[in-house]
């Protein structure tokens, strides 16, 4: 098992700045990949971003690149989400994700940190 937290949300203006972190417990030698995901209210959970935890590859989503960054700390066991520019649709619970195999499904889920962007 392996038990993700959130920590770092909080409510900032648009065109503002936040730092999400998410810190990785357990059996942390079994991850492939951490990714963050977030669900605005009313709407489904979507893909936001994802590090492979050993080569540091990543991938965003459209509506995000070039305005957030995930970065991780292997020795730390800690995943990061650098996000700029933030906007009001950026307004969600962002949840932080971990999985064990490439391309599959996330195994393990943190319990969500609130992110609201005032206009």
């Amino acid at each position: 098992q392996v038990q993700l937290v959130e920590s770092g949300g909080g409510l900032v203006q648009a065109g503002g700045s936040l730092g999400l972190s998410c810190v990785a417990s357990g059996r942390t030698l079994n991850i492939d990949t951490m990714g963050w995901f977030r669900q605005a209210p009313g709407k489904e959970r979507q893909y936001v971003s994802s590090i492979n935890w050993r080569d540091g590859s990543t991938n965003y989503a459209d509506s995000v690149k070039d305005r957030f960054i995930i970065s991780r700390d292997n020795v730390k066991n800690m995943v990061y989400l650098r996000m700029d520019r933030l906007k009001p649709e950026d307004t969600a619970i962002y949840y932080c994700a971990a999985r064990r195999i490439s391309k599959g499904n996330y195994d393990y889920w943190g319990q969500g940190t609130p992110v609201t962007v005032s206009s």
